[in-house]
């Protein structure tokens, strides 16, 4: 997969570019109030004095502007640094192995691991296969073993519901734990995805996995 970190490398210079111009602009701006200001001294009626509070006043306004610049400035670099910092992490994971934990998965020469725990025990535990448009593609019920509280494993070998073979991709996993007597059950569920590519051109890094991508934020772990 071909990064392409020329869109971030974009939006750093417009932004450095529109600081620039708004120095430039106030800059311009303000030489030509301090001009017209020394014009209205020089041709003030000395009867009639100008009132100082009025230009005092303007000249804290530009100060306030002056410094509203600088501000964002900086706010700019440090959002360009946590960029840079992203970028770098999300690089760091080519090529090794990380735990999805918003129950995506990988399938891969036709099989498919989760890893998923419920908080307390279950009365029953339906298993939810989906594609990566939503679609439910396989569904079961865990035996009882699945419905005990703790880990367990699941594992697909991507057949269908109807019977086809699905393709190689990323799946969601679905745990819909039920108690008899009506209590929450909390599920979670982890899986190990092998990561081939980093895609930088959109404004947060995707790890890529197979043919399918995933948020940076998805990986909790990375393993060798």
């Amino acid at each position: 997969m071909t990064t392409a970190v020329t869109n971030n490398t974009t939006n750093t210079t417009s932004t450095t570019s529109t600081t620039s111009t708004d120095r430039t602009s106030l800059a311009t701006n303000f030489q030509t109030f301090l001009t017209l200001l020394t014009t209205q001294l020089q041709n003030q009626d000395p009867t009639s004095p100008m009132d100082s509070n009025q230009f005092t006043q303007q000249l804290v306004m530009y100060s306030q502007v002056e410094q509203q610049i600088d501000t964002n400035s900086k706010l700019d670099s440090l959002i360009g640094l946590s960029n840079n910092q992203t970028t770098s992490l999300a690089m760091s994971y080519l090529g090794k192995n990380v735990i999805l934990s918003d129950g995506s998965g990988q399938l891969s020469g036709g099989t498919a691991s989760w890893t998923y725990g419920l908080s307390n025990a279950a009365n029953a535990t339906t298993l939810t296969v989906k594609d990566s448009n939503g679609n439910v593609v396989y569904s079961k019920s865990a035996d009882a073993e699945g419905n005990t509280a703790g880990n367990h494993t699941f594992t697909w070998d991507g057949t269908t519901t109807n019977g086809t073979q699905a393709s190689d991709g990323l799946y969601t996993l679905v745990v819909t734990p039920t108690a008899t007597d009506g209590t929450s059950i909390t599920a979670s569920i982890a899986s190990k995805a092998s990561v081939s590519g980093v895609d930088l051109s959109g404004s947060t890094p995707q790890l890529v996995i197979g043919s399918s991508e995933v948020p940076l934020t998805s990986a909790s772990l990375v393993t060798n």
